[in-house]
Parts: structure tokens; sequence; C-alpha cells
């Protein structure tokens, strides 16, 4: 299958490598001033991986979009839709989108394939997401994950884990797009949270955190008219380990730094969630105290240790 994966940070390097690394014939595209696309191009390699020489590595967008069937797109989401005010230029029909970013765009609360059905018609050109735990530096030593590709279009994302699984990534059809959509991004400001806690050294907090949080969630999800079990699967709480644990999880460490004064400087995508949840729970009329407490920490300035302890101490009620 020829695949094009448009991104070349952290994460689409690692899927570039991966997706050759199972047999298809794969193109990595990027900006070409950006320092990750100079770095793979000069070196095929980066912080992460090496790239075979199987590889193609390029900064045409529209050869890249003409020579693939499955176009993979893995750039910070909220720029996804000035993204495809490029890529809508070219002709898109019969060719298969999977996203790999995980976010909800700020100004308008959309899932990001709804930001994308905004270019395309999905009955002739599909959408599918891929979300789920795992970072680069543990795929590359060859240590396995479990992963979801989910879609509205059940042929699609039958195809598309047909094609993607292996022994590295075993993949699950996904069943609830809306779910996999918000659980997924919804991870990163639970993430955030957890660096706050581990930044003042309150780690075992960050048990209440996770069951508060997948339930906080789970009520987003089906509000939104998902299903609320979402939460509980590898889109959001599966995916705990990766973003609340690793060393390696950008928003946990956005969160501890952020606690420490220290400045952190690459993607914490769970930023921006943050506050595109927060609307939604507006709009929605949900109760998301976590998701809230990230955003008054990092958009209202309000003390983090304060915060965090109305948050911890909220009036009793009921667990369930």
């Amino acid at each position: 299958m020829k695949i094009s994966v448009l991104g070349c940070g952290r994460w689409g390097s690692c899927i570039a490598w991966y997706l050759d690394k199972i047999g298809h014939e794969v193109l990595t595209c990027g900006l070409s001033d950006a320092p990750e696309f100079i770095q793979l191009k000069n070196h095929r390699k980066n912080d992460y991986l090496t790239f075979p020489e199987s590889i193609e590595i390029s900064d045409d967008l529209e050869y890249a979009v003409g020579r693939a069937e499955v176009i993979v797109i893995s750039i910070s989401s909220q720029y996804l839709r000035s993204y495809f005010n490029d890529i809508s230029k070219y002709d898109l029909d019969g060719k298969i989108f999977v996203l790999c970013m995980k976010g909800v765009e700020v100004t308008t609360g959309k899932r990001l394939s709804q930001v994308v059905g905004d270019f395309v018609d999905t009955s002739k050109t599909p959408v599918a997401v891929w979300v789920g735990p795992g970072h680069p530096q543990d795929y590359v030593k060859g240590i396995p994950n479990c992963m979801v590709v989910d879609s509205a279009n059940r042929e699609v994302k039958e195809k598309l884990v047909s094609e993607f699984n292996s022994e590295l990534i075993r993949f699950y059809l996904g069943t609830d797009l809306i779910g996999s959509e918000i659980g997924a991004a919804a991870k990163n400001v639970i993430g955030i949270a957890a660096g706050m806690l581990d930044g003042l050294g309150y780690t075992s907090l960050k048990g209440a955190l996770m069951a508060r949080g997948t339930r906080e969630i789970a009520r987003l999800i089906k509000a939104l008219g998902g299903n609320e079990f979402s939460a509980y699967g590898l889109c959001h709480l599966g995916d705990y380990e990766a973003t609340l644990f690793s060393p390696w999880s950008h928003n946990r460490k956005y969160g501890e730094q952020l606690v420490k004064g220290e400045k952190f400087d690459k993607l914490a995508e769970g930023v921006m969630t943050s506050k595109a949840l927060r609307k939604l729970g507006q709009e929605y009329g949900v109760d998301l105290p976590i998701v809230n407490a990230v955003y008054d920490v990092l958009f209202e300035g309000e003390d983090v240790e304060d915060c965090l302890r109305r948050l911890f101490l909220r009036s009793v009620k009921q667990e369930f």
C-alpha cells in the first residue's frame, strides 16, 4: 500500500518508520524549513529513530498527496484547518485520510474528523482516526502496545486495521468515533493535571485523578452523543500510563515544569484542548472539574496548589 505521512515530528516520524517496517511504500512529507524535516532530510534520523533507505522524504505536498492511497496526518491539531486549506486544492477522491493527532479545534469545538469533513465529501474521501497509547522510544526497542483505528466507515477501518496490524502494534476496531476522538484528546488534559501533581510532590493522588478523570470524560462523551464506555477503552483510560506516568509524555512534563517554574518548549496538545473541552462542557451542560482546574491554571493565572486543593476537597457526593 502506498502511504504518505504528512508531518515528521516525534509521532509522525515514528508512524512512517512503523508503516515502512511492516512492508508499506512510505513517503514522509514535511515543511522544507522545519527543523525536524531538515534533520530527517540531511541525516535520515532524529532524536528517536533512524529511517531506512526505503522511506522517501519530500517537502512536495502535491506529490505526497497524489502518490498515496492512504494519507496519514500527524501535525499540531490546531493547525489542521489551515493545513487542509492547502491539501483540499488537490484531487482527494478515493483517498483515505488517517488522523493521528489528538485534539479538539478551539475556535469551533469540532472534533478533528469534523474539521476534515468541512473540506471533503467523506463518502468519497473517508476519514479515520488512529489513537491509543505508545511512545516512539518504546516502539523502536520492539516493546509492543495496543491501539485503535476508528471511522464512520466500517469498511475503511477494517481495511486499515488489517493493513496496519502487526506483532508490534495490535489494532482494535473502534466502534464510537465521537468517543475515540474526545477520549484521545481529553487524556492530554488529564496528563497535564498529572504533571502538576508530580511537580507538587502529590504523585499518590494520580490514582484518584485517573478514576475521576475517566468518569468526567465519560460524561462529556455521552453528552456529545457517543458511548460513555469509550472513556474506559484504549483511547482514554488505556492511554493513561503513557500520558500520566511516562517520563516521555509531553503533557505530563508540561504540567510538572509549569509547577516548577520551568519552561517546556515542546508541543503539549492538552493546553489548547483544555480550552476547547471547557467550551464544550459549558455548551452541553457537563461538569468538568478537572478540565476546568487545568484551564484556570493555564489561562486564568490561578495558583496551581490552590486550584488542585479545591478540586480534591470538593463537596461530599456519591462516587457514582
